[in-house]
């Protein structure tokens, strides 16, 4: 099992914590991990990290689609590689309506179908075979709807991709994994339970076995988030996580249609998750987060003494074992926690 950690890069004078960076690369951490929203995009902080680190690999966690043509994120990908020696992931995603109309000013269109059509696209761009030529719903390449000049036509990147370079999505609900294990080569899931890693795998699984090609969790990475909060005080541990659980499993979509409401269902969680749904939607924030049950905590994320995360780590070890797990990618870890765990898990 490899180990990573999410940057969670804010904008701050002098750029991310090189010190936590060069900390992880010496740490034999594999990667890190940068996501945007509508402050600080994913790729300016990401060359920052490999310009100044030798080893460590850099993610896109994820780069918006709606953002970006899918020409542009190829480009992008190519270029950050041809520097860093290959060291640049590139992870692609729909975010949400909210985002992608409210501040891109772009059509949200069919999340699962974007996904499949973006992906075709950058790995045309990547295998070089011919000039680049796409008909899809999303896209038309060249372009010839309204307004087009009829000059448009077909061209081959000058830069030499790596078709091998993997592709990830941050996929969470079933359709969006299962549209994961058909079309990329990792997923990012915000949640995982090392417990109950099929509610994941599973429906990755059904994918491969759509896409077939020997496609199989064996050459595929699991990478889930996976955050930490390490002392001597459990229930303060655990108190620290719940204010975002209860943000994404009361408040992130609709009650109708939140996908991290129903996988604290699916996991076990049916009261909980409706309390805490009913709380966070009528305002009720504290109350929120003190529904979130502590197994949930414990369950989802790293939390305790450093022995007792020791242990835990030990548990995701085994998940690993049979690659439902490639990478755990650590969220809010300090410098001692991820020496910790570190050394139990490398």
């Amino acid at each position: 099992m490899r180990l990573g950690m999410l940057l969670k890069y804010k904008g701050e004078n002098g750029g991310p914590d090189m010190e936590r960076l060069l900390e992880a690369e010496r740490l034999g951490f594999d990667s890190v991990w940068s996501g945007e929203s509508w402050g600080v995009d994913t790729i300016t902080p990401l060359t920052w990290v490999l310009a100044r680190t030798t080893k460590l690999k850099a993610g896109a966690g994820i780069m918006q689609m709606s953002a970006r043509t899918p020409a542009c994120a190829a480009m992008t990908m190519m270029t950050l590689n041809a520097m860093s020696g290959g060291r640049f992931l590139m992870g692609v995603g729909p975010s949400g309506p909210q985002v992608i109309e409210g501040w891109h000013g772009e059509p949200f269109g069919k999340p699962l179908l974007r996904t499949r059509e973006y992906i075709a696209i950058l790995r045309q761009i990547l295998a070089r075979k011919e000039p680049l030529k796409y008909e899809g719903e999303h896209y038309q390449i060249p372009y010839a709807g309204e307004g087009a000049t009829g000059l448009g036509k077909p061209l081959k990147s000058i830069l030499h991709g790596d078709p091998s370079n993997p592709i990830y999505t941050a996929s969470f609900s079933p359709a969006g994994l299962r549209t994961a294990g058909e079309v990329a080569d990792g997923t990012l899931p915000i949640y995982m339970s090392p417990e109950q890693t099929k509610l994941i795998t599973g429906p990755l699984e059904e994918g491969m076995a759509k896409a077939g090609g020997g496609r199989s969790l064996a050459n595929f990475d699991v990478a889930p988030y996976v955050r930490v909060a390490m002392g001597d005080d459990l229930q303060a541990c655990r108190d620290q996580i719940k204010p975002e659980l209860a943000l994404y499993i009361g408040g992130m979509g609709a009650r109708e249609k939140n996908f991290y409401n129903d996988y604290a269902k699916r996991l076990g969680y049916v009261d909980a998750a409706v309390q805490i749904q009913d709380d966070f939607l009528a305002g009720r924030r504290k109350e929120a987060a003190a529904a979130v049950p502590d197994a949930l905590v414990d369950e989802l994320c790293l939390v305790g003494s450093s022995d007792a995360i020791k242990d835990r780590v030990q548990t995701w070890k085994e998940a690993s074992s049979d690659h439902s797990v490639g990478t755990m990618l650590l969220g809010g870890a300090s410098i001692d926690a991820m020496r910790v765990i570190a050394e139990a898990a490398l």
